[in-house]
């Protein structure tokens, strides 16, 4: 019987990683120029972390997150978003000693246990920001613009950004109220989840993606209308932002997010490409986390985002991403082979060309037609008469153009060539 990836999992090929390489060290470099410094934290934390951040009565914890009781009878868990184990390494490693404004990224695997489904895993990939020390409506504004402006950079089409606030902790109780009050004439038409989130969690209903459901809220009172006046104001101060650096946008009074620590300001960036798995990122401002995780009273505002999603979006083509090489070594007998080892790790650890030759011991002819396939700029040949010699034979693959060359000395060819290239 064949052992297979589990459920839910997906491997990637030499070609998917190159994809993956080439756009996970764009994001490096984008977060790095806003200013942004990369954090690592375990893939397994104490369930209670998460208990606590996203709730127990969440379908997160309670069906889809992955826990065991370890031999020391602590319930830990595999992450299943990256936020939390983020805020808590904030709060462990003392970072609000360093600096005032704490400006994280992070790349890297989850795991929930949820139906696989075309850009949804078991095992999936998240890269996110998270900003810990300001309360201003201009950070949220560089958060989102950067959340809409690495979609856009990438050259993901038909996008579109949503926002809406939800206010404090108190306002989002008092327009609970309003909004159960609202719903209780359509209560025997939600579903047996919207009716238990109408006890614990009224909010959660807005998140609905019935249609039945979505039309019943569309009409619903607007949270908007709850905020008081700072929330007003900040969430005012957040769009003239946005206006000012360009960013489109629209409020979605019924947009709240998924988890509840949200407070203020939340959005998403969707994009019509994906069909009905539109959303591509998600995050929103939440200012009593870290000190509910127990840390110091601190304002917070970040985002996450799925790595599957986004390289759905941008559809890159494996067949685009040719293996390109430097030089390729043929090698024709055992003294042959023995010189394009040396030859090899020369140019490799020396020059740093990427090199490659074949180990198979095929045909002279077919040696080269390997060469061709990886578009190779340069092939040097080693046959017996060569090694008698103590020559290898340079070709310009490009020009057809060859010479001969000392052993001892071929690499100082590349030398010259690359270094002129550069």
């Amino acid at each position: 019987m064949k052992i297979k990836s589990i459920k839910g999992t997906h491997d990637l090929g030499p070609d998917e990683c190159k994809n993956w390489r080439q756009v996970e060290n764009i994001l490096h470099n984008f977060f790095e120029i806003h200013g942004y410094n990369e954090i690592r934290t375990p893939i397994i934390e104490k369930s209670d972390l998460f208990n606590r951040v996203i709730g127990d009565q969440t379908d997160i914890v309670n069906k889809e997150m992955y826990s065991w009781i370890d031999h020391s009878g602590d319930s830990l868990a595999l992450r299943p978003e990256l936020t939390a184990p983020t805020v808590r390494s904030f709060i462990q490693n003392s970072m609000d000693k360093l600096r005032k404004v704490n400006k994280l990224y992070y790349i890297g695997p989850a795991f929930r246990r949820e139906r696989p489904q075309k850009g949804r895993q078991r095992q999936f990939h998240q890269f996110g920001v998270e900003a810990i020390g300001s309360e201003n409506p201009e950070q949220d504004a560089e958060i989102i613009a950067m959340s809409y402006n690495v979609y856009n950079m990438l050259g993901v089409e038909n996008l579109s950004l949503i926002l809406n606030s939800v206010g404090s902790k108190q306002t989002k109780a008092k327009y609970s109220k309003i909004l159960k009050q609202y719903l209780t004439k359509y209560i025997n038409d939600l579903s047996r989840v919207s009716r238990e989130r109408f006890e614990k969690n009224p909010l959660r209903i807005l998140d609905t993606k019935i249609d039945k459901e979505i039309e019943i809220i569309r009409e619903a009172p607007s949270i908007l209308e709850c905020l008081d006046e700072n929330e007003k104001n900040h969430f005012k101060k957040v769009q003239r932002y946005l206006n000012k650096l360009n960013i489109p946008f629209k409020v979605d009074k019924n947009l709240v997010r998924g988890l509840d620590y949200y407070t203020l300001t939340t959005f998403e960036v969707r994009t019509s490409n994906l069909g009905s798995q539109d959303a591509l990122c998600g995050g929103g401002r939440y200012n009593n986390l870290v000190e509910n995780l127990g840390g110091n009273s601190m304002p917070a505002f970040g985002f996450a985002a799925g790595m599957e999603r986004l390289l759905m979006a941008l559809n890159l083509d494996s067949q685009e991403n040719e293996i390109k090489t430097s030089v390729f070594i043929i090698s024709v007998g055992e003294e042959a082979i023995l010189n394009a080892l040396k030859i090899c790790d020369s140019l490799r650890n020396q020059l740093g060309i990427k090199v490659l030759m074949d180990f198979s011991r095929a045909s002279f002819k077919s040696q080269m037609r390997q060469a061709n396939k990886l578009n190779s700029e340069y092939v040097i040949i080693l046959g017996e008469e060569e090694i008698e010699r103590n020559v290898g034979v340079i070709k310009t693959m490009s020009s057809g153009e060859q010479f001969e060359a000392p052993l001892d000395t071929i690499h100082k060819h590349f030398d010259v060539e690359f270094n002129e290239d550069k």
